[in-house]
């Protein structure tokens, strides 16, 4: 092993006379290491000699850098520093007068390089995986900027310097500096919805635990319920809660979080697998995990087999009867077991005497296809011989959605970008539904466009290629794999062309065009980042225009129209119709506004000068309310009303001042927070009108009769 250092000078060392290499001080700082391998050590002194001997050598780059520019850190390198600068501008701060100040700059410089180029490669904010840890240090650099005192979202500005300040080594990042921009300031966004009210709560906790009901010298630990609850409800990272407490000098009972977190994950995991009717328990995972089931059903839907284990009421047996719900493990079967994403299949299992009805397959923890069975008709046995039949029709359509769902990604990526990537995905015989990762909803012209390449690639009739590869082999080939999948050595690869080409277990189409056409149902949001699609292929797509087809001869029927073709007008008629009605409606509502609001100024009650209005009218919309009362205003300037209607749950509340009455201090905001206050409610608004609603119904009618004391009270 050869070390290589740099003397940075007797002036930056301790000033010892025998300070040397490995002395603490900063003097001697190693930048290159060289390493020569040639032995393999067994660790009791035998050295064997490596077949192929050889030579690692790493270089610190950044300490490189920070010899090259006589600086003492990386934050000081030109580079890095000029990203500081842009973050010390936004906050008005400068670099080297505090120490507190000093931490949060550095924290977010080096956490926006790492973001920017983490979004760059593809990487989502998520809640686990590689995502979660870039959420993590949004997040930490988001609060650092509130400790700065920047109360907005600000880190994608510094976007623009970090990427720029890269751009020669990393020109990609250029290309996709409008993509990465966005995914930061989404998340700042939603973090700072948030984070104040999670941030409140922690506050008050502290405050107690300092000098409230939990003040005690010995109680100076954060409980982990406390810390599950800021990270399960507000998405406090447990690091942050640390962060934050230990400023205080407060500690977390972190073994506790923990069990809380195994407490939520075993409670996914028990909910997922109640939705499973095999009812595994432990004694059955270890009976069945060394026998073999060989999966034919790539080459065939069909074949014959022994039954190897049955599975009744969770217990294994020997023999299933008529009526019996069983699991079935063969030892080879044609049906496909949900993974994946896609679903299992279905089918029967026959022998002469007897025929059970497949009607799902899944894995057994151990890996072998077990088949979940009604028996129909006779008995099966232990150690009969079957003939397995997977349902071909339905196997055909699950294929036409699976292989249109690897056609969907690859034209989700050319349309929107590659940083599109699988967050999940489901298909069956009826639809085929695609998550993936992407900051906002698709316009119609970027849906017609994904659409139109899919059908494209159908028309084209291109076969579909599977074929299995060693796993680094399959890589070289650009095969896209799915984010925290599990791969063997051997991995199998489906390609259509070289348009799509991904690692995939599933059962595929021979043709492109064996899927018929495809159709995009609909497209929304599901999690923070990410976009869901659903479609439909093949006679899913024909049933869709027999079922729109359909609504528009009944919408036809109700309106009347002979011929359906004139839905677009007739509909754009009723609705220019009923616009004016409403027109017509609002002008009647307001006449009877003035004529009510007419009789209530001839009841109005004095009050220094002033002419006091109030009612409950139950008979009209809120908006009515709202139009009576600035009616009332406008006619006379010494008014201050206050109208309320109720329904008998819901009650709401308006006021308004005219100007000689804001001249004496009453304010319609006000007043109208203080009547809603009264029965439990809120409200406010502008000086001259405002609205609010009533908690307690059955205190309007005492909350209208304080209003004239509440006045005086106003009044200057």
């Amino acid at each position: 092993c050869s070390e290589i250092y740099f003397d940075r000078g007797p002036d930056v060392g301790c000033g010892r006379p025998d300070c040397h290499v490995g002395c603490d001080c900063d003097r001697f700082v190693e930048f290159w290491n060289l390493v020569f391998t040639q032995f393999d050590s067994d660790g009791n002194d035998h050295y064997t000699p490596l077949e192929h001997p050889n030579i690692d050598t790493g270089m610190g780059l950044e300490r490189l850098a920070c010899i090259c520019q006589g600086v003492d850190n990386l934050f000081e390198v030109d580079t890095v520093q000029n990203i500081m600068k842009h973050v010390r501008e936004i906050a008005g701060v400068n670099y080297g007068e505090n120490e507190k100040t000093d931490v949060s700059l550095r924290v977010i410089t080096d956490h926006i390089r790492s973001t920017v180029f983490m979004i760059g490669d593809g990487v989502v904010p998520q809640n686990e995986g590689r995502g979660y840890v870039l959420r993590r240090l949004l997040r930490r650099a988001a609060r650092h900027g509130k400790l700065l005192g920047i109360n907005e979202p600000f880190l994608y500005k510094v976007c623009d310097t970090v990427i720029h300040e890269n751009q020669t080594a990393y020109p990609e990042l250029v290309s996709k500096s409008e993509y990465i921009k966005k995914v930061i300031r989404v998340e700042e966004e939603r973090f700072a919805k948030t984070i104040d009210q999670g941030s409140e709560i922690l506050n008050n906790i502290i405050d107690r635990m300092q000098t409230g009901s939990l003040a005690r010298e010995d109680n100076r630990v954060l409980s982990g319920e406390d810390a599950f609850r800021l990270y399960d409800t507000f998405g406090f990272p447990i690091d942050l809660i640390k962060e934050i407490i230990a400023e205080k000098h407060i500690g977390v009972d972190e073994e506790r979080f923990m069990a809380l977190m195994d407490e939520q994950r075993q409670r996914a995991r028990a909910a997922r697998a109640n939705m499973d009717t095999i009812g595994w328990d432990e004694d059955n995972v270890n009976e069945i995990a060394g026998e073999k089931s060989e999966f034919t059903g790539y080459q065939t839907t069909q074949n014959e087999a022994e039954v190897i284990d049955i599975i009744k009421d969770g217990q294994l047996c020997d023999a299933a009867c008529e009526g019996d719900e069983v699991a079935i493990l063969l030892d080879q079967t044609p049906f496909y077991a949900e993974s994946g994403g896609q679903v299992g299949d279905t089918g029967v299992i026959r022998t002469e005497l007897s025929c059970v009805k497949v009607l799902d397959c899944k894995k057994a923890p151990s890996g072998q296809h077990m088949h979940i069975c009604r028996v129909q008709s006779g008995m099966l046995s232990k150690g009969d011989r079957v003939l397995a039949i997977v349902d071909k029709e339905r196997r055909q359509a699950i294929a036409r959605n699976h292989t249109t769902c690897h056609l969907l990604q690859a034209a989700l990526r050319e349309v929107l970008g590659t940083h599109v990537h699988q967050a999940g995905s489901y298909v069956d015989e009826n639809r085929v539904r695609f998550d993936f990762s992407h900051f906002s909803a698709m316009t119609a012209e970027e849906l017609v466009r994904v659409e139109a390449i899919v059908n494209q690639k159908i028309l084209q009739g291109i076969d579909v290629v599977t074929r299995e590869l060693p796993i680094e082999e399959a890589k070289k080939i650009g095969a896209m794999a799915l984010f925290g999948e599990k791969y063997g050595d051997i991995v199998r690869v489906c390609s259509v062309d070289d348009f799509s080409i991904e690692f995939c277990g599933g059962t595929h189409l021979k043709n492109t065009a064996q899927a018929g056409l495809f159709k995009i149902i609909s497209e929304s949001s599901v999690a923070a980042g990410v976009r869901r699609i659903e479609g439909t292929t093949g006679l899913g797509v024909l049933q869709l225009l027999h079922d729109t087809q359909e609504i528009m001869v009944h919408a036809s029927e109700n309106l009347k129209l002979p011929n359906p073709h004139e839905l677009v007008s007739k509909t754009l008629a009723v609705a220019q119709e009923l616009k004016a009605k409403d027109k017509e409606i609002d002008a009647l509502n307001e006449r009877i506004a003035e004529l009510r609001g007419g009789s209530l100024v001839e009841k109005a009650q004095q009050v220094n000068g002033l002419y006091y209005i109030s009612a409950i009218i139950n008979s009209v919309k809120p908006n009515i309310l709202r139009v009576m009362a600035d009616k009332i205003k406008e006619q006379e300037p010494k008014s201050v009303t206050v109208l309320a209607c109720t329904d008998g749950q819901k009650g709401t509340v308006v006021a308004s001042c005219g100007k000689e009455a804001q001249q004496k201090g009453i304010h319609a905001g006000k007043l109208i927070k203080e009547v809603c206050q009264y029965t439990g409610g809120s409200g406010g608004g502008k000086p001259d009108s405002a609205m609010g609603g009533a908690g307690d119904v059955f205190k309007v009618d005492e909350a209208l009769a304080k209003v004239p004391e509440m006045l005086i009270n106003m009044m200057k």
